[in-house]
């Protein structure tokens, strides 16, 4: 197992195919439940697709393009992971938990997107209370999405532990179990994203969304880029609490299912980190050359 060892987290699975996605979730699901209950999963999965491509009526597609259909699919395989991890060495999570969990992570964002009507600016203007409108677009359209309103509320709740300013401490979840998995969502949402093979093409994308959304302290791209350093201090420290550690369960995981001894995770974040360092130190070129490992950044932010 010496090859896998050495392999890079994006190397695991092809996070561009969004059917190899669905199938390695359902492959880590079915390690402790039933297949039959990941039906729902793979309901809200289609629908939250055709949320993102603009094919659910009375909404437009996407057009933000760091908090895009990537991110979330980002979100659902951390969710995954760890999940699988804290079974390992835990008292497992209840299965209708668990589906609740992985429900949250398709839908945790969805307050991204415009409805038709909404011709001014981008779903990037919505960040500051993005989770606020998932949660409303779920109350809205519960019957449609098939989602049982024994559930509802409990995937609302996980949904507000998502986003860095969220106060987990002020969610009344039902119990520990509830709080936990909700911790597990918070982690997963910071993990997936940083951890993501683009994320330092997507940081021009990030900026622009927080431009749009007029939020304070960055006034030029380069700032995204210095504060991300900051943002990364914030977040291990989250993660130790109110996270409550769950991002050391994806340890378990990557042990038990790849026998890989380490935390692919928290490396692959580790390594953005020091490049975006090293961008920093390095005035001899623009950052944008730097930082634009692939020119597809262009396509989007500058075309």
């Amino acid at each position: 197992m010496e090859v896998l060892n050495a392999i890079q987290l994006s190397r695991l699975i092809d996070m561009s195919n969004p059917g190899k996605v669905l199938n390695e979730i359902k492959k880590i699901f079915c390690h402790h439940y039933p297949a039959n209950r990941f039906n729902p999963v793979k309901s809200y999965f289609v629908q939250v697709k055709r949320i993102f491509e603009g094919k659910f009526k009375g909404y437009k597609r996407c057009n933000t393009y760091y908090h895009d259909f990537k991110h979330t699919l980002d979100t659902l395989l951390a969710s995954a992971r760890i999940l699988d991890g804290y079974n390992l060495k835990e008292k497992p999570i209840p299965v209708n938990m668990a589906t609740n969990l992985l429900a949250a992570a398709l839908f945790h964002d969805v307050g991204y997107i415009q409805e038709e009507w909404d011709n001014e600016g981008t779903g990037a203007k919505f960040t500051k209370y993005h989770i606020q409108r998932s949660v409303e677009f779920l109350l809205k359209h519960q019957d449609k999405l098939r989602i049982d309103k024994d559930n509802i509320e409990m995937i609302n709740r996980f949904i507000r532990c998502t986003g860095f300013a969220s106060e987990m401490l002020l969610i009344k979840f039902l119990s520990e179990q509830e709080r936990i998995t909700g911790a597990i969502l918070g982690t997963a949402d910071l993990m997936g994203q940083m951890s993501d093979r683009t994320y330092l093409e997507k940081l021009l994308f990030l900026y622009y969304e927080f431009k749009e959304a007029e939020i304070e302290g960055y006034e030029t791209e380069f700032d995204v880029i210095k504060k991300t350093i900051d943002f990364y201090e914030m977040t291990k420290e989250k993660f130790k609490k109110p996270l409550m550690k769950m991002n050391t369960y994806v340890l378990y995981h990557f042990n038990k299912r790849y026998d890989i001894h380490h935390d692919l995770y928290g490396e692959t974040i580790e390594r953005h980190i020091n490049y975006i360092k090293r961008i920093i130190s390095d005035s001899s070129t623009n950052f944008r050359r730097k930082l634009n490992r692939a020119n597809w950044v262009e396509e989007y932010v500058y075309s």
